[in-house]
C-alpha cells in the first residue's frame, strides 16, 4: 500500500514508519521540518515537508495514496505556555483543513490517532478537543472508511514529571492512590496501528489502545525502584492547589483548567468508562519495561 502518515518521527511515528516499511508498504511521512528528511529516509520512507495547516499541501500529500494516519500535534499547534492560543479552534481548523485534503485528494481509507476521552463532551477536560475532531471527520462522505484510534494515557507523558521528580522527590497530581488506570506505550499504539492498515477498512470503527493497567502508587513504586530512589512517592494534593500552581507557572488557562477537569474524571474513574466497554486486548509493554527506559533518560540527565 501507498500510506502517508502525519506526526513525523514522533514517539509513535517513528515506530509506525518502521513496522509499515518492514511491511513492505511505500510510506510517505509528512514533516515540517526540512532536518528530518535524512532521518525519514534512513527509514526506508519518502519525506515530504510542509504543515498540516496548508490544505494544499496537504492534498497533494495526499493523492495517490490508498491510505492517510491522521494525528493532530499539541506541540505543533503552539506553546502551551502562551495564553492568546485558542486550542479547540485551532484542533478545529487542523480536523477540518484534514476533511477537505481527503476529500479533495480522493483518498477513501483513514486512520485517525485521537484519545480516550473522545466518547464524551463532558467532563473529560482538554481530552474535549478529541471529542470535536471525531466529529468533524465523521462529516467526510460515507465512501471513506475512518477507523478511530483511540489510546489511554501514555507510559511517555510521564518524562514531564521528570523535573519533578528530580527537584521534589515526588510526583505530585490532584489524584492518586491504588484505583488501577491503563497506560498505554507509543510502541503498541504504533504496533496497533500497523496492524489495523493490513486489515479491511469498513465504515467508522473505534478501537481503544492500551498496554498495562497499574495505579498511581504502583507507577511512583517502579519508577522509584528503577532509579534508585525507594522513596519516591505519589503525592495527591488539592485539585485547586493544582491550578494555582501550573497558573502560576503560565500555563495556558484553558490547558490548566482542562488537566485539572481529565484528572477529576481520572480518579473516579469516569474518564475511562467508555474504554471498559469496549476494553481491547492489552499491548506487549509493560509499565516494568516502560521503567527501565525511563531509568536510562533519568541517569542520563544526572549525568550533565
Amino acid at each position: 500500500m501507498n500510506i502517508v502518515l502525519t506526526g513525523s518521527l514522533g514517539n509513535i511515528g517513528k515506530p509506525l514508519t518502521q513496522l509499515l516499511v518492514a511491511n513492505g508498504h511505500l510510506v510517505t511521512v509528512i514533516s515540517s521540518k526540512a532536518e528530518r528528511i535524512s532521518d525519514i529516509e534512513a527509514l526506508g520512507a519518502v519525506a515530504a515537508i510542509g504543515t498540516i495547516q496548508d490544505v494544499n499541501f496537504l492534498t497533494e500529500t495526499f493523492k495517490g495514496a490508498d491510505a492517510v494516519y491522521l494525528m493532530e500535534v499539541w506541540e505543533g499547534i503552539g506553546s502551551l505556555f502562551d495564553q492568546n492560543i485558542d486550542f479547540v479552534a485551532e484542533f478545529e481548523k487542523i480536523a477540518n483543513n484534514y476533511v477537505e485534503a481527503v476529500q479533495q485528494s480522493g483518498v477513501r481509507q483513514i486512520i485517525h490517532l485521537s484519545s480516550i476521552g473522545a466518547h464524551s463532551d463532558q467532563g473529560t477536560g482538554s481530552l474535549l478537543v478529541h471529542h470535536k475532531v471525531e466529529n468533524i471527520l465523521k462529516k467526510l462522505p460515507e465512501n471513506v472508511s475512518v477507523k478511530f484510534i483511540r489510546p489511554v494515557g501514555f507510559f511517555s507523558n510521564v518524562y514531564r514529571w521528570l523535573p519533578m521528580i528530580k527537584s521534589q522527590g515526588a510526583i505530585i497530581q490532584s489524584y492518586g492512590g491504588n484505583q488501577k488506570e491503563p497506560w498505554v506505550s507509543p510502541y503498541d499504539i504504533a504496533q496497533t496501528i500497523a496492524d489495523e492498515m493490513d486489515q479491511p477498512f469498513v465504515g467508522r470503527t473505534v478501537h481503544y489502545v492500551a498496554s498495562d493497567e497499574v495505579s498511581p502508587n504502583q507507577i511512583a513504586e517502579v519508577l522509584g525502584e528503577a532509579i534508585g530512589d525507594n522513596d519516591l512517592k505519589w503525592k495527591v494534593i488539592p485539585s485547586e492547589q493544582l491550578l494555582d500552581q501550573m497558573l502560576s507557572a503560565g500555563i495556558n488557562k484553558w490547558i490548566a483548567t482542562g488537566m485539572v477537569a481529565m484528572q477529576k474524571a481520572q480518579g473516579n474513574g469516569t474518564l475511562y468508562e467508555d474504554f471498559y466497554l469496549n476494553k481491547p486486548e492489552f499491548g506487549k509493554t509493560k509499565l516494568t519495561d516502560f521503567a527501565k527506559e525511563f531509568a536510562e533518560v533519568y541517569n542520563r540527565q544526572n549525568n550533565f
